[in-house]
């Protein structure tokens, strides 16, 4: 497969976010309007009051007029700027946090639907997985981001449109003033925006690092290991080498940028607002009596003005939406990913077991030049109990995802009934089984609805798969307990043993032709996994099963028994058969038999 990069441009800054915000319209329209419009509001009120309110009250004073006229105008500005703060105040309580919430359920409900159609093959790709978690853990913080960078892009526009076209009808030489000014500096603005960019970039290298080390210090996964070894000193001297990293990158870009704003920002005041525009309109005032005290007060805040929204639009836009660009380019990645595994034009009916037959099979992972599987032919008869036997890395798995369309074959075909299972849908054909993965998962939810897996259930059958599974621990709400404690406080955690035959009551739960059972005893004491393989050939009796075991105690009774190595089936046949055939089958045997003899 080839990388997920591969022949994907990198859109614009401008294309991502405008891709963003269609897809946050699509979820939250009232929203995105809500923002669009509420930019404007929060700016536009506050810059025309220090503009024209300022220029009517001083020119109103200086011209003598009547003090009822001047209170009611401050009066007015102030119930301007107080209802402007009370809107904004009532707009994020009342409307905003809510629909913000609801935008993020939206988004996270896509990316999670997009992750639950992914195949396998994605999982494998380590540059797209690292992207994945990114997209699916900032997905809410990402939502406020964009949508205060568009609120305020908007709000800039139009107040700087605004405040130009008044500070035109004042005097167009001061527009024309202020806005040189602003231009010439403007390179020097983009100069910080692309170093603020390039920062944020070593960065996140960086700090990915840094990361890794506190994952290994509050991730349950590394506990033991730590508090068991010693290796704290290790992993904190490695830390410490990362963070000093962090802290010299933003050491080397913080020296530079700095420099540069400071010359910009004392370029801009100095010459602009401290040097040729006082000059320009104390001329004007004093000298030709063009301009009033109110428009000299009026010119200056306007200029103010316009030069904050120059330098939102110009440095900020390039540093924060260049940033944001970039994230949103892993969304779309993410939500364009194409699938290898997909859909066929049959949907397929659930029946009894069919003849399976694999020819010619081979399959190579993605990223990889040797093929795990090579050559692989087997018949599998209806109701026949299959097992799968061999050293680690011989296949075994890699075989059982191949007949669940986890992965796509790379070389022959699978089929059932004569049918290519790839002409199939991929749901209705992975409905025809129930697998129990080594790597099987408990869910934070009821203990019948683990079982089920879907929150209506029959609890008959619900309690007699748990039954056939061996599970016997008495709980205290029945299959109503719920497990984990990720939702309820009082969750009940199980063992590992515990754990293990919930998950293969799923198998024995599954109404389906089709059951793959990978390690299904890995976890249970040989009492147990006696047990089970009683209940397995009880409850599975007119099924077609599929196991995998490394215990070959659980194999004597399989109809065939397949031993595979480099990924080739190299001996075939009952355990009687293969015993007196004496070969690798034959000597795993006996010395697991020997081990459990002394």
């Amino acid at each position: 497969m080839a990388d997920y990069r591969a022949d994907k441009p990198n859109h614009s800054t401008f294309s991502n976010v405008l891709y963003f915000l269609k897809l946050m319209y699509k979820i939250s329209p009232l929203l995105v309007l809500g923002e669009c419009f509420w930019g404007v509001v929060m700016r536009l009120p506050t810059r025309v009051i220090s503009v024209l309110g300022a220029k009517y009250v001083i020119d109103a004073i200086a011209s003598g007029e009547d003090t009822k006229k001047i209170v009611i105008a401050v009066v007015v500005i102030a119930v301007v700027l107080l209802l402007t703060e009370v809107g904004n105040a009532l707009y994020r309580d009342l409307f905003f946090s809510v629909q913000r919430e609801k935008l993020t359920k939206g988004l996270s409900q896509m990316l999670y639907q997009k992750a639950k159609e992914l195949d396998l093959a994605s999982y494998d790709d380590p540059d797209f997985y690292n992207n994945f978690i990114l997209v699916i853990q900032s997905s809410g913080e990402r939502v406020t981001f964009v949508l205060g960078l568009v609120q305020r892009y908007i709000g800039e526009v139009v107040s700087l449109i605004t405040i130009a076209s008044i500070l035109l009808t004042i005097d167009p030489i001061c527009l024309l003033i202020v806005l040189g000014v602003v231009a010439v500096f403007t390179p020097v603005s983009r100069k910080i925006g692309n170093l603020q960019a390039e920062r944020q970039i070593e960065n996140n290298k960086l700090h990915r690092r840094a990361d890794y080390f506190a994952r290994i210090f509050y991730l349950q996964d590394y506990v033991k290991e730590v508090r068991m070894n010693d290796i704290q000193p290790l992993l904190i001297e490695r830390y410490n080498e990362a963070a000093d990293d962090v802290i010299n990158n933003q050491i080397k870009y913080v020296r530079k940028i700095d420099f540069i704003y400071f010359f910009q920002e004392t370029g801009v005041q100095m010459v602009g607002f401290m040097l040729l525009l006082p000059l320009y309109l104390g001329y004007c005032v004093l000298k030709t009596h063009t301009l009033s005290a109110g428009d000299f007060v009026a010119t200056f805040n306007g200029a103010f003005s316009i030069a904050t929204s120059f330098s939102f639009l110009t440095v900020g836009v390039v540093r924060m939406f260049s940033e944001t660009a970039r994230l949103i380019e892993k969304y779309r990645e993410f939500l364009h990913r194409d699938y290898q595994v997909k859909d066929g034009a049959n949907e397929v009916p659930m029946t009894e077991p069919k003849e399976i037959t694999l020819k010619n099979v081979g399959f190579t992972y993605p990223g990889n030049d040797h093929p795990t599987l090579k050559n692989i032919n087997m018949t599998i008869r209806p109701g026949e109990k299959i097992a799968l036997v061999g050293y680690n890395g011989a296949g075994k798995t890699t075989l059982t995802n191949l007949l669940l369309r986890l992965y796509d074959v790379s070389e022959g075909s699978i089929c059932i009934d004569g049918t290519d299972i790839r002409d199939a849908t991929v749901k209705s054909h992975r409905n025809r089984f129930a697998a129990v993965f080594q790597d099987f998962q408990i869910f934070a939810a009821e203990l019948g609805e683990n079982v089920a897996l879907d929150t209506e259930y029959d609890e008959q059958r619900t309690l007699e798969a748990l039954r056939h599974s061996g599970f016997t621990k008495k709980t205290a709400n029945g299959l109503q307990t719920h497990l984990l404690r990720e939702f309820d406080d009082d969750g009940m955690m199980f063992s590992g043993g515990e754990s293990q035959k919930v998950a293969i009551a799923r198998a024995f739960y599954k109404n389906c032709p089709y059951v793959i059972l990978d390690e299904p005893s890995a976890n249970l004491d040989p009492i147990a996994e006696y047990n089970l393989n009683q209940a397995m050939i009880e409850a599975a009796e007119n099924k077609t099963v599929v196991f995998i075991s490394h215990r070959l105690s659980t194999t004597v009774n399989a109809d065939r028994i397949y031993v595979m190595e480099n990924g080739e089936i190299v001996e075939e046949g009952s355990h009687a058969v293969l015993m007196e055939q004496n070969g690798i089958y034959a000597t795993m045997f006996r010395l697991q038999a020997e081990k459990y003899q002394q």
